[in-house]
């Protein structure tokens, strides 16, 4: 069954070129256009072009991508043209803010240019370590193999974020549990106290007034916690955004206690080898790939250190050797990738590091849940008891001079 498409070409002379033609499919469009010497532009089914597209505000999800590069590696490795496996993947994703990128990737490689450029059109989604062994892999013959390794990539990352937001699910529900009842402490209960310590009369205790005053600042002023919350986040979200508040920020994540900033670290150290590795790998030039592994660590201190460590690969040195000057390197780490270098074996001492960090973050992330478990228990504990003994201290009190 035909369907009619509107379509947007242009001829070998710049031509602007647009129409309609009645067709089978999208693909049967383009092969149209093309026997008549056009470069296809846009092709889109001319009922579906005249409706509303509500899908703003959607995201690509990370399992979204990670499945659609592997399906796109088993199609590219079966001898499929990334053109027709292109079409596969628009009609069969899901997301439709995902179809539209995939419809423009598309139309760029229709029009001419490698797929990898017409990835790198779309940053938000494709990041530049997906840009580069995409690349790499189309410059090596070994797209398929590339896009594998692009697939694994993601998925050892996603793990690693799993990881730590199943941490930070149990400190996050009970500090919320924990503000509600201070909440209902201070706006319901404190006022009935303050009412009683009317009646008595005279000097009440200094935490007593502490609490009695936040009772009143709670029931008066309610209205600004929400407002106080957001400044507070758009302020620190505007100063992390600045390169000083970005290494600001990373350095102190780093020196956090309860060994959080050592998982900070380990986070860190296992997302740089295992991204090192996979474009060492996928053949990727070392100074470019040392550029990308520092932009995408996800940590400023990382980040000098690989500006570092490209000078002296641009002067003839080790990447090893300046690592060992950085705190952040372990000497296990300079020491391995130093015999990787040796032994012409980086990419496979890169991924043992990455292999070893991996494991050390999830023990470290399960230690870090039984240690969080008693010290929540304390901060609540101590939170009711200091409302709880400034309401009381009063009454002592009384008690004291009825005697």
């Amino acid at each position: 069954m035909s369907s009619t498409y509107v379509f947007k070409a242009m001829d070998v002379a710049g031509l602007p070129s647009k129409g309609e033609v009645d067709a089978e499919s999208k693909q049967h469009v383009a092969q149209q256009l093309r026997s008549r010497g056009l470069i296809v532009l846009d092709i889109a089914d001319k009922r579906k072009a005249r409706e509303i597209n509500i899908s703003f505000g959607a995201k690509v999800k990370a399992e979204d991508l990670t499945i659609m590069t592997r399906q796109l590696a088993t199609m590219v490795s079966s001898g499929m043209s990334i053109l027709r496996a292109l079409y596969v993947l628009e009609a069969q994703t899901e997301n439709e803010k995902f179809v539209e990128i995939l419809t423009e990737v598309r139309k760029d490689v229709e029009a001419g240019l490698p797929l990898s450029d017409a990835l790198e059109r779309h940053p938000k989604t494709f990041s530049r370590l997906f840009v580069a062994m995409t690349r790499a892999g189309e410059t090596g013959g070994m797209l398929d193999s590339a896009l594998v390794r692009v697939a694994d990539q993601l998925e050892k990352e996603e793990s690693l974020r799993r990881q730590i937001k199943s941490a930070m699910v149990y400190p996050a529900v009970v500090m919320s549990v924990a503000g509600l009842v201070l909440f209902v402490l201070v706006t319901f209960l404190v006022p009935v106290f303050a009412g009683v310590f009317k009646d008595f009369g005279g000097e009440l205790p200094t935490i007593t007034k502490f609490t009695v005053a936040m009772s009143d600042f709670a029931k008066g002023y309610f209205w600004t916690f929400p407002l106080i919350a957001a400044a507070g986040v758009f302020s620190f979200r505007r100063w992390k955004a600045t390169d000083k508040g970005r290494h600001q920020w990373d350095a102190f994540r780093l020196k956090l206690p309860f060994k959080i900033g050592a998982i900070v670290q380990k986070v860190a150290l296992a997302r740089w080898s295992r991204t090192f590795s996979a474009l060492v790998t996928a053949g990727v030039p070392l100074l470019q790939a040392l550029d990308i592994t520092g932009k995408t660590a996800g940590n400023a201190i990382v980040e000098d250190a690989m500006g570092a460590v490209v000078a002296s690969v641009k002067q003839g040195g080790t990447i090893a050797a300046p690592l060992k000057d950085i705190d952040i390197f372990p000497s296990m780490v300079s020491h391995m990738l130093g015999v990787g270098e040796e032994t012409g074996a980086m990419d496979q001492m890169l991924s043992k590091i990455a292999d070893f960090y991996e494991d050390q973050v999830e023990a470290a992330v399960k230690a870090l849940t039984s240690i969080l478990e008693p010290v929540m228990i304390v901060f609540v504990g101590a939170m009711v008891g200091f409302i709880v003994i400034s309401m009381y201290l009063p009454l002592f009190k009384v008690y004291d001079q009825i005697k």
